[in-house]
């Protein structure tokens, strides 16, 4: 008889996890945060192009199941909700892997008045409450994006040239595909992913700051940089926060921008979030926000090697 009715994760783990949950709950309740609540089904889908928005049939209409709450929560922060967090099960197709599950657990937050270097300050605070007592860390490591570049690749992303990154990429052994080798922002992409988030995180918590501004996603830009920042552990990425644009006409032209890279690659058209856009037409205020990917802290928290090992059921039992 099969036995892929047991849970992937050991039942050790999932005490662990519900400890770092209420945690989680504790630390939002005591900094006075709002928990919302908001839909997992959603008749727009995400246009980033590095993202698959898994698709549904719903009372006869197309929708999507959500890659993350972002645009919700935004629409609930231009109402008037002030600082608010959730977690929330999110979904991603294509996406499976040591560090990828196509669903998983997202905790998002978003905080009135501050910019993303506070926002850092805060998830830093987070983690520290959440992790078990064994995975106590000193004060972060804190390295803007050429930094770290620099350091753990030896080359200037803002400054040196498209061959000089492809050069990097086909010395550590990485066969650069022909579309890449086009394409600046996928060789950082690569060259972050396979040659610097590794090293990043391994005996203290590790911010990255100020990505390119063609990675802004749906950050504030600053001249050549993006108010945005990523969090590592152990060579994992764990969190993405950005300084939120606010601005209803770029970010409908960042939209438009991805669909038109969606076609160029041959991806299907997404259809934008309208409701989103029109409540930063109404105004969004002044915040920053960020999702941390939580079963990869649990990882983190437990030593485990893969996704799978810290969750009930992986998608392959589901």
């Amino acid at each position: 008889m099969s036995d892929d009715w047991r849970p992937t994760a050991p039942i050790a783990t999932l005490e662990i996890r519900a400890a770092m949950l209420r945690a989680a709950r504790e630390y939002f309740t005591a900094t006075r945060a709002l928990e919302v609540d908001t839909p997992t089904i959603s008749s727009a889908a995400v246009t980033d192009v590095h993202l698959a928005s898994v698709a549904a049939s719903t009372l006869g209409r197309r929708t999507f199941l959500h890659t993350s709450p972002e645009y919700a929560m935004k629409r609930l922060l231009a109402a008037g909700c002030g600082d608010i967090w959730q977690i929330c099960k999110v979904y991603r197709d294509g996406e499976s892997g040591r560090s990828h599950n196509p669903e998983f657990t997202m905790i998002e937050w978003y905080r009135l008045g501050m910019d993303h270097h506070a926002l850092m300050s805060d998830v830093e605070r987070l983690i520290g409450a959440m992790l078990p007592a064994s995975r106590a860390f000193d004060r972060s490591e804190r390295l803007s994006y050429r930094e770290a570049v620099q350091l753990h690749a030896g080359i200037d992303p803002f400054d040196d040239p498209l061959a000089v990154l492809i050069a990097r990429l086909e010395s550590a052994g990485i066969e650069v595909p022909r579309d890449v080798k086009n394409d600046r922002d996928a060789c950082l992409d690569l060259i972050m992913g396979i040659l610097v988030g590794p090293q990043l995180g391994h005996d203290r918590l590790t911010f990255v700051y100020d990505y390119p501004a063609s990675q802004a996603a749906l950050a504030q830009i600053r001249g050549p940089v993006a108010s945005r920042f990523e969090a590592y552990m152990d060579g994992l990425e764990l969190c993405n926060g950005f300084h939120e644009l606010a601005n209803a006409a770029e970010q409908r032209a960042r939209f438009e921008r991805d669909l038109a890279e969606r076609a160029k690659r041959g991806l299907p058209p997404m259809p934008m979030d309208e409701r989103f856009l029109a409540a930063l037409e109404h105004g969004l205020p002044e915040c920053s926000g960020v999702a941390l990917g939580f079963d990869r802290l649990v990882m983190c928290a437990t030593g485990a090697k893969h996704i799978d090992a810290v969750l009930a059921f992986a998608f392959d039992r589901a």
